[in-house]
């Protein structure tokens, strides 16, 4: 792939025609090589050390140093590989094969091409090299041959590179292929798409498999007049120029008649394929190239011209070399030809997709290019609406190990199989992911809560006892008609105040006791609504101060009931305790200390309004912290020590006679009371949010109505449905039972 002297003879003169004085110049050279050898021992000795390369070469050939007069059309560093690393990047293949022959520079190459693909993030299932039948035996050809067969069957790998300069390569693979893996796609490295193999264009009906692969080529191009050169020249011109043509593999064989051969037929008799500038690409090359050389030999020619000095003379070959470096002109289809201070001429890959047809005829499409030289984010361009997939309505085809992990998933990377593999796990409660293959989930934020499929956030469900709640609604009702009945109770009392039964039992002890009831079915209300600042500075204050009051009412009339019984005895000493002072300073006793306990929490520690948002999912919580939790139970402690003191005097004096039967109804009362509060701790404990508060709530209502209810339903039945008990002779004349 080096241009020689005999090829720069033979070319300039056909193909100059785009300046007159390089058609000069080559005229020239072919006369004065005709006529004499003067001049050619100076020229010959500048090419010995001016070498220009129109194809790919060596990787060694690369350094600058070592080859200073070296030029070459494509770079012999591998770049031109990089353009498959973004083209799978662009279709999003991360999981690909590598299929290449048994040579060892082939092997070296596709091993770098691998760290390559890892490089840019990507993975390769296998690589693997395929025998062919000129340097292995037919049956471990056959066996080796199936092995690779089923790998790339059995892969997830869609996509499979090849990359081989061996048309043996070729053939054995479409023939050992026919119909097995026709569901994968081909990339072709630029190497591969050069070969043009027979088995691709004689024969296309084998390679079933590799219709609609895609291939990383030379860029081809118009060169003047050369495909009516190619038809009007006969078998013996053609072969001393078949330097020109990617097709060595011609010979007489190919021509229509075989046996009639006589090698002077012109080349228009043979397969249409031939003149098909598709396979060129490599001739347009050489085409530049020469191109190239002739401008510098043509500057260095005028150079001396200009000075006088004969063209005769010696010339050294760093003088050619100077020229060369200087080259810059326009090729016929627009492209700038010069070379970089690494010898290498600016270049471009064109991306094709290949197909065949039944009736042997094959399409070269153009889909896109890839230029080295341009920006990294410009390099590849690819015309996605010009692709066609072996897919159902024409999809990009997919080739990954692992499907990607969508929204609302996370990747979870298993440390013994490549990073292309991984499962996919939901978020966990509380986070989201909105992006593809994401590797972490984000946390929402504190007012919102993920969706159903966790793949966004959205605002969180306030969530307090509201009256719009049926459980809300239901417990305000029935509040409302406690306070309704204890009113109406109240009413009873004090229309029939001068009665028997009311002055009995100290009826300002049951008056202070009805308010307080009333009052503690009103202060539910306040638990039911938005927790505020106020409101939660309200509800414990001020249902453990009202509560108290009802309890202390309690304990009073407890305490009335004993003195009353122990002062009718003779020499009691209770006689001067008996009346009503008594029962008002142990009300405001014992309130005091409740009032002492909730002054303290409001002012060190006061409850305030938060909201939770870690007790139930998907919900914000508006509730009441309490602030201090030992003020909290310290309140409800207090209530039940009062409790229990009554329940504890009621019980001991619950047999005194029946004029002072009240102290069993108190009894029962504060049975109920404590048997509420008990049970009231584990329940508020073990619940959150609203339900937490409609436990309180139903604690207050239960106990609440269990004082009246044991209380003053007998009074009322008496006052109400047997007015004829309702006499003091009859409570004085009752006997102890």
């Amino acid at each position: 792939m080096v241009i020689a002297l005999s090829q720069l003879n033979g070319c300039i003169t056909r193909y100059s025609q785009q300046a007159t004085n390089i058609q000069h110049f080559a005229s020239y050279i072919e006369q004065t090589n005709s006529a004499s050898h003067q001049i050619w021992p100076s020229i010959e000795g500048l090419f010995y050390r001016a070498w220009i390369s129109y194809g790919l070469t060596e990787t060694s050939l690369n350094e600058r140093d070592e080859f200073p007069y070296f030029y070459q059309n494509f770079p012999s560093d591998y770049s031109h590989f990089h353009g498959l690393t973004p083209l799978l990047r662009l279709f999003g293949w991360s999981w690909v094969g590598i299929l290449t022959s048994t040579d060892e520079n082939e092997i070296t190459y596709c091993e770098e091409l691998k760290r390559e693909i890892v490089r840019s993030g990507g993975c390769v299932d296998f690589l693997e090299s395929l025998p062919d039948t000129m340097t292995t035996f037919r049956e471990e050809v056959e066996k080796r041959s199936e092995q690779i067969l089923n790998k790339i069957y059995k892969s997830k790998a869609n996509v499979i590179i090849i990359h081989t300069t061996k048309i043996i390569f070729i053939e054995t693979f479409c023939l050992i292929s026919y119909e097995k893996i026709d569901t994968k796609l081909f990339v072709f490295s630029m190497e591969t798409s050069s070969i043009k193999s027979k088995a691709l264009t004689v024969t296309p009906l084998i390679c079933n498999a590799l219709n609609g692969s895609l291939r990383l080529t030379i860029p081809k191009g118009d060169i003047p007049g050369f495909k009516d050169y190619l038809q009007n020249s006969n078998y013996s011109t053609f072969m001393d120029q078949i330097v020109l043509l990617l097709r060595p593999e011609f010979e007489c064989g190919f021509l229509n008649d075989k046996e009639n051969c006589t090698r002077s037929e012109t080349l228009s008799t043979t397969d249409a394929s031939l003149f098909d500038m598709n396979n060129y690409e490599l001739t347009y090359s050489l085409y530049n190239m020469i191109y190239a050389m002739a401008h510098a030999l043509h500057n260095l020619y005028t150079a001396k011209s200009q000075r006088g000095n004969s063209i005769k003379m010696e010339f050294k070959p760093w003088q050619l070399n100077q020229y060369l470096k200087e080259v810059h002109f326009k090729a016929p289809d627009g492209h700038e030809i010069f070379f970089d201070e690494k010898g290498h001429a600016p270049n471009h890959y064109d991306i094709i997709q290949y197909f065949h047809f039944p009736n042997l005829t094959t399409a070269w499409i153009h889909v896109g290019s890839f230029k080295p030289s341009a920006p990294k984010d410009k390099q590849l361009f690819v015309n996605l609406t010009a692709i066609r997939w072996k897919t159902p309505s024409n999809q990009v085809l997919r080739s990954v190990c692992s499907e990607s992990c969508t929204h609302g998933y996370r990747k979870v990377i298993d440390r013994e199989k490549p990073v292309c593999c991984f499962d996919c796990v939901p978020c966990s409660e509380g986070e989201y992911s909105n992006t593809t293959d994401a590797e972490n989930c984000k946390k929402c934020p504190e007012d919102q809560w993920p969706s159903e499929k966790k793949d966004k956030c959205l605002p969180r469900i306030i969530d307090f006892l509201s009256y719009d709640d049926p459980l809300g609604a239901a417990l305000s009702s029935i509040s409302i008609l406690l306070f309704i009945i204890t009113a109406l109770v109240l009413g009873i009392f004090i229309k029939y105040r001068n009665t028997a039964v009311v002055k009995a039992n100290n009826r300002n002890l049951s008056y202070i006791l009805l308010i307080s009831l009333m009052l503690s079915f009103l202060c539910t209300l306040v638990f039911i609504s938005q927790p505020g600042t106020l409101t939660c500075l309200l509800r414990q204050s001020a249902f453990g101060m009202i509560f108290t009051i009802a309890i202390s009412s309690v304990l009073a009339k407890t305490v009335t009931v004993v003195i009353a019984f122990r002062a009718n005895k003779p020499s009691s000493k209770l006689r001067k305790w008996v009346g009503t002072r008594v029962s008002s300073y142990l009300v405001l006793l014992c309130i005091s200390g409740e009032i002492v306990i909730c002054t303290v929490w409001l002012i060190i520690s006061p409850p305030f309004p938060e909201y939770d948002t870690q007790s139930v999912t998907g919900k914000i919580i508006l509730q009441c912290n309490e602030g201090s939790t030992i003020a909290f139970y310290s309140v409800i402690g207090y209530m039940g020590f009062l409790a229990l003191l009554s329940f504890t005097v009621a019980f001991l004096v619950r047999k005194v006679p029946d004029s002072f039967n009240e102290a069993q109804f108190i009894t029962f009362s504060m049975l109920v009371f404590c048997s509420v509060w008990v049970s009231f701790i584990p329940s508020y404990l073990s619940t959150k949010g609203k339900y937490m508060v409609a436990v309180e709530i139903f604690a207050i209502l239960a106990s609440s109505t269990g004082l009246l209810g044991c209380i003053f339903t007998p009074k009322c039945y008496i006052i109400l449905l047997r007015p004829d008990l309702n006499t003091r002779g009859h409570l004085i004349g009752k006997k102890v039972s």
